[in-house]
């Protein structure tokens, strides 16, 4: 993210030598993306970060397509889903490319017994149902319902709940999460037309500085394998850090939706995008107010892009018997659009209150054994009258 940020203490010049009061030196750390081009940060540790000493079990992860080559419009019961207690058990992918993995979790209990880095994608977790805090190697990020969390790849993380009925979406990503390019100038602040500002993003505070050695488990998700790393010191070991690339929360509350007198297009509710895919929110907002508007969606084919809503809250004006936690997928190929009916009794509310996540991707998207097992087996069906 174009923000510059920082914790804790760190030399006034970059790769000098950073000394410890009672002797010794700290360690520097680069933590970027796309090589050396891309946003990064640089913290500096208690130990060095390198230690491993030992490599335990490794196992797959991956996702076990049931359709590989989809033109059916499909809707997920998300609610459906089972909770499980550990945080990596309970989630569960459902719609997958080359691109990303599109899933849904429900843990039950926080993830105190190891760490967790995703060492290939960027994730986003929305926060449906919870309340908690993000414990990272760069800082603490609370969050509740209806944030977003954004945490780069590397990160090394742990996840606390305050609640036992935990509902996330989440969306990993192989190429970075950043906000949208037209809502910024060039050096990369937001414009008075973004729907948000940087006073919006919830920054990492309440830095953790352990200085402990002895055996921390890392489970480091690499090329669809999970691989159990023992680490020789505790990995949130910095005592300082500063730069452009850490985790981040930004609330969908804080979201301020863009409206016309006629309907205006999904781009106006693009949130994040990355260089495959954009994921937009879309928020309680009033209705366009042309005299002979119509607030439904109109009809539209997807030529380019495979859609996916995530249902949040509030009443899904365009869909007929959609609840929380559902998702639909609508597939590129086939025209869609409201459910019949949805379009004319749209004519003449002022007003929406549904709250639901959009993920656009460029690629088509495959539909996971898991997914199928939540499927409600006649949505593609629900446009004929």
């Amino acid at each position: 993210m174009p923000l510059y940020h920082k914790l804790g203490d760190f030399p006034q010049k970059r790769h000098t030598q950073f000394e410890k009061p009672n002797g010794g030196f700290y360690y520097e750390q680069l933590f970027g993306t796309e090589g050396f081009h891309g946003h990064s940060s640089l913290s500096y540790h208690v130990h060095r970060p390198t230690q491993v000493k030992e490599i335990l079990n490794s196992y797959s992860v991956e996702p076990k397509i049931a359709i590989g080559k989809n033109i059916k419009s499909l809707l997920f019961k998300g609610f459906e889903l089972k909770p499980e207690n550990d945080f990596l058990d309970s989630r569960k992918a459902m719609l997958v490319n080359k691109d990303c993995i599109i899933g849904l979790a429900a843990p039950k209990e926080s993830l105190r017994n190891y760490f967790y880095k995703n060492a290939d994608a960027d994730e986003m977790l929305f926060i449906h149902k919870g309340k908690g805090k993000l414990r990272t190697m760069l800082g603490n990020i609370p969050f509740e319902y209806g944030d977003y969390l954004i945490i780069p790849r590397g990160i090394i993380y742990q996840i606390e709940f305050e609640t036992e009925e935990n509902r996330l979406f989440y969306v990993e990503s192989y190429s970075p999460f950043y906000t949208p390019k037209r809502y910024k100038n060039q050096s990369g602040q937001h414009l008075e037309h973004s729907p948000f500002c940087e006073r919006d993003f919830i920054l990492p505070n309440e830095l953790e500085t352990h200085d402990e050695k002895g055996d921390f488990l890392i489970k480091i998700k690499k090329e669809g394998m999970i691989h159990e790393v023992v680490y020789a010191t505790h990995p949130f070991d910095v005592v300082g850090w500063d730069g452009y690339n850490f985790p981040y929360g930004f609330s969908i509350h804080n979201f301020e939706p863009i409206t016309g007198r006629v309907h205006q297009p999904p781009p106006v509710h693009q949130t994040f995008e990355t260089a495959a895919f954009v994921v937009c929110s879309f928020c309680p907002r009033l209705y366009d107010y042309h005299p002979k508007a119509i607030p439904a969606p109109y009809n539209h084919s997807n030529i380019d892009s495979d859609e996916v809503l995530y249902y949040v809250d509030g009443d899904f004006m365009s869909r007929n018997n959609i609840e929380q936690g559902h998702i639909t997928l609508h597939p590129k190929g086939i025209p869609h659009g409201p459910a019949p009916g949805a379009m004319e009794r749209s004519i003449g509310h002022k007003e929406t209150q549904e709250l639901a996540v959009m993920v656009d991707t460029f690629r088509p998207l495959m539909v996971t054994e898991e997914a199928m097992g939540l499927d409600d087996g006649q949505y593609y069906k629900s446009w004929t009258e």
